[in-house]
């Protein structure tokens, strides 16, 4: 089957970077993002895209207007195309049966209606891309057929997304992999196949692999669990680490090194964030639960566990270390997005250890480079972070561009985000504008730390303990209570 258009329903940060690079890598196809935000639209449109990847902005201005569209016109776009990727939001559920661990299909479920209702006629390619739990690609099938018109039919296919924020584009552009799933028909098979040519533009046969839906769907699942739980073993060994003098970093290379293990997702800090991990995670459990795999669902709970564990642990430390007291203080924190090269927040460390912060009275100051005003007040006037008083955080919080501004009268820096522009920092001219004594918690070991006691601050980092102060008789002072 010869694709010549494609739609994507949802213009976030799965749908808005794949079709980008699919419209790049295939002029002969129109790619059309298509999303009920006028106002995420209208900045797809502009110079200032909603959301930021490296290397995106280059290839969104390539294409767009020739092979690339954003719209909210949504049944022109259906219509019109030959494969519909559905790419929408699907949160964990905050109501009713399975709270707080089920995906939330809502959105999927109301884009598979609306491709029902909308397509006319013909052989239509429908893609979930969104991350969703095992047969949910039956469940969209289930849906079309149901409403589907005289004359049209459907093949549902699975096609996730195994992105890293911060290098999307480059994921894009030379995957690991590509995994298919769909109905182990003839038509399921051609469907497959179909797909597999617009990605075959770029990406060698042998890495897109075709599976049934069922294992393409739990396969996404698995592989942020298994990311998930590397991070949450390392962090584990932290807490060890600070207890015993052992250095994290030295004890992932050295397990990092095993051909058998590999060193990624071995860097110890204050935990994982972004919307994949622990979402994935819960929905896992909650499948789990629902098979009566209890072992298995307590299992993968404890990943979670460890990583709200690490957060706590890491915001104890910095009041313990405050004299136990921190209201009216200053704290400047460095860093909000989740993780470096994105202005995503979801789930980020950063509004865990700001709660815990307001919830002790202290007064912060945050700096992120990417991470707009508008959004840092989102995340902490959101209900969980300011209960019933969104006032309190207006009160008690401050957005800073400038990081020297940001810690100028500050008890405490708190790095919260490993941005490559914190390591070059003049910290001798922020350790003078600070109070004194100036204490610098680095949640994610990007800072010189010896460098740092030199100048004269007391430093805390995860997994390791440090020696402040000045070597006395010979022996260095006594290290300061781990994490």
């Amino acid at each position: 089957m010869k694709v010549s258009k494609i739609c994507c329903i949802g213009a976030g940060y799965v749908g808005g970077p794949t079709c980008s690079v699919i419209a790049h890598k295939c002029p002969d196809i129109q790619v059309t993002v298509v999303d009920l935000s006028e106002q995420r639209v209208k900045e797809w449109n502009s110079d200032r895209l909603p959301i930021y990847e490296p290397g995106l902005a280059e290839i969104v201005v390539g294409s767009r207007g020739k092979n690339l569209h954003f719209s909210t016109d949504i049944a022109s776009a259906i219509r019109g195309a030959d494969i519909i990727f559905i790419s929408v939001n699907t949160p964990t559920k905050t109501y009713g049966h399975g709270k707080n661990k089920a995906a939330d299909l809502k959105f999927v479920e109301a884009a598979a209606r609306n491709i029902a209702e909308t397509v006319e006629t013909g052989f239509k390619i429908v893609v979930e891309k969104s991350t969703v739990p095992v047969k949910a690609a039956e469940s969209i099938a289930t849906i079309l057929k149901a409403i589907k018109r005289p004359g049209v039919t459907y093949q549902v296919l699975s096609n996730p997304e195994f992105l890293a924020e911060g290098s999307a584009i480059s994921d894009l552009l030379s995957p690991d992999r590509i995994l298919i799933g769909g109905e182990k028909s003839e038509d399921g098979a051609r469907a497959m196949e179909t797909l597999a040519s617009v990605y075959g533009h770029w990406v060698d046969r042998e890495k897109i692999l075709t599976v049934s839906s069922w294992s393409s769907e739990l396969s996404k699942l698995a592989a942020n669990a298994f990311l998930a739980q590397r991070i949450s073993s390392i962090n584990s060994f932290s807490a060890i680490c600070e207890r015993t003098g052992a250095d994290v970093n030295e004890v992932a290379k050295a397990v990092g090194t095993d051909s058998r293990i590999g060193p990624k997702f071995l860097q110890a800090s204050i935990g994982f964030g972004g919307s994949c991990f622990q979402k994935d995670i819960l929905n896992l459990v909650y499948i789990c639960e629902e098979l009566n795999l209890d072992e298995v669902a307590a299992y993968w709970k404890n990943v979670v566990d460890i990583n709200d564990y690490q957060k706590q642990r890491f915001t104890k430390k910095i009041v313990d270390t405050l004299f136990n007291t921190i209201a009216g203080k200053k704290i400047c924190i460095l860093g909000f997005a989740f993780k470096k090269d994105t202005g995503d927040t979801r789930e980020s460390a950063a509004i865990y250890v700001a709660k815990q912060l307001l919830d002790e009275g202290a007064k912060l100051s945050i700096y992120d480079p990417k991470v707009t005003r508008e959004q840092i007040f989102m995340d902490l006037e959101h209900p969980f972070i300011s209960g019933d008083d969104p006032a309190r955080v207006a009160k008690l919080v401050t957005v800073d561009t400038d990081p020297y501004a940001a810690a100028e009268g500050s008890h405490a820096l708190v790095v919260c985000t490993e941005w490559d522009e914190f390591r070059g920092y003049d910290y001798p001219r922020i350790y003078s504008s600070m109070e004194k004594p100036a204490f610098v918690f680095d949640g994610r070991r990007i800072l010189d730390h010896d460098a740092m006691m030199k100048i004269g601050f007391h430093v805390e980092t995860i997994g390791k303990k440090l020696y402040n102060g000045a070597p006395q008789n010979g022996y260095h002072t006594q290290p300061s209570e781990s994490f």
